[in-house]
């Protein structure tokens, strides 16, 4: 199956639900789980630091760092598992990746809060790649001027390829909420260019 637009005034988002076969994502999957060296970010929320929710590891080329809540993070190197997958999806997206922010939620409890991936080292209009793997998440946008109700909400399955582009991180705010019910874990990739 190829790329479903999804729509959302304004913004430029297509979803391949099944971009990665099930045996190739399983193995994906329980290979990054044991060989990414999973840390918890530290963030500055409301004035003060906090542990994320979710453990996360920052990785890309030498001098792709990037600022995020006002903490820098350098690089760890690519594991071969990503640097294998990286020119399959930059030939799936259309765009080129020098970096991507792996986040593992360990359960339902686990979550990512209301934000855009609009940060100035991305650029005005930044191709955000982002591949699912483990659990299904529920992934919910809302207009950034308004904060007001979810304008789309959609399931991430394992294996499932979102591409983020145009004026999306613009105008957008996303959201991973927590999901009680959920037992398993998931690991998310979003892959992107540092300018």
């Amino acid at each position: 199956m190829g790329w479903q637009p999804l729509a959302l005034e304004g913004a430029d988002l297509a979803l391949r639900a099944d971009w990665l076969p099930p045996a190739e994502a399983d193995a994906l999957f329980g290979e990054l789980l044991e060989t990414i060296p999973w840390e918890t970010h530290v963030i500055r929320m409301f004035g003060r630091e906090v542990a994320s929710p979710r453990l996360s590891c920052w990785i890309g080329d030498p001098g792709a760092g990037y600022v995020y809540s006002r903490t820098r993070f350098e690089p760890h190197p690519w594991p071969p598992a990503l640097a294998a997958l990286r020119p399959r999806l930059e030939r799936a997206c259309g765009s080129a990746f020098n970096s991507v922010l792996a986040n593992l939620y360990r359960d339902g409890r686990d979550a990512m809060g209301w934000h855009s991936d609009d940060e100035p080292e991305l650029g005005a209009a930044p191709v955000i790649a982002s591949l699912s793997l483990g659990a299904a998440r529920r992934f919910l946008l809302r207009r950034k001027s308004t904060r007001g109700p979810v304008a789309l909400e959609l399931p991430l399955p394992h294996g499932s390829l979102l591409r983020m582009a145009g004026a999306t991180q613009r105008l957008y705010q996303h959201a991973l909420p927590r999901m009680a019910r959920v037992q398993s874990p998931r690991i998310n990739l979003t892959f992107r260019r540092i300018l």
